[in-house]
C-alpha cells in the first residue's frame, strides 16, 4: 500500500493554519474533508494532472471544488502561512 501524500505528524502542523468553516452548508452536498482536499490538491501539483480528473472513486470531490478551497487558502494567507511554518 502507498503511503499517503499527508502523514500524521505533517497534518497535526497544518491542520491549525487552515480556515475554520462550517462542515456542512445548508441546502448543499457535504463537504469533501480539509485532508482529502489538500491531499488532492497535491496529487494534482505533484502529477499535473488536470484537476477534472481527480478520482472520485478514491473519495476526491469534483476539480472545482479543489480549485475554490486552493483559491480561498491563497486569498486569505493561508499558504503563505504554512510556507512560513
Amino acid at each position: 500500500m502507498a503511503s499517503p501524500l499527508i502523514s500524521a505528524e505533517l497534518w497535526a502542523v497544518i491542520e491549525p493554519h487552515l480556515l475554520a468553516i462550517p462542515v456542512r452548508l445548508k441546502g448543499r452536498r457535504p463537504r469533501v474533508s480539509d485532508r482529502s482536499t489538500l491531499t488532492g490538491i497535491l496529487f494534482v501539483l505533484l502529477t499535473g494532472i488536470p484537476r477534472e480528473m481527480l478520482p472520485r472513486e478514491k473519495g476526491c470531490g469534483s476539480g472545482v471544488d479543489y480549485w475554490r478551497r486552493l483559491r480561498d487558502c491563497q486569498r486569505t494567507g493561508v499558504l503563505d502561512g504554512l510556507h512560513r511554518e
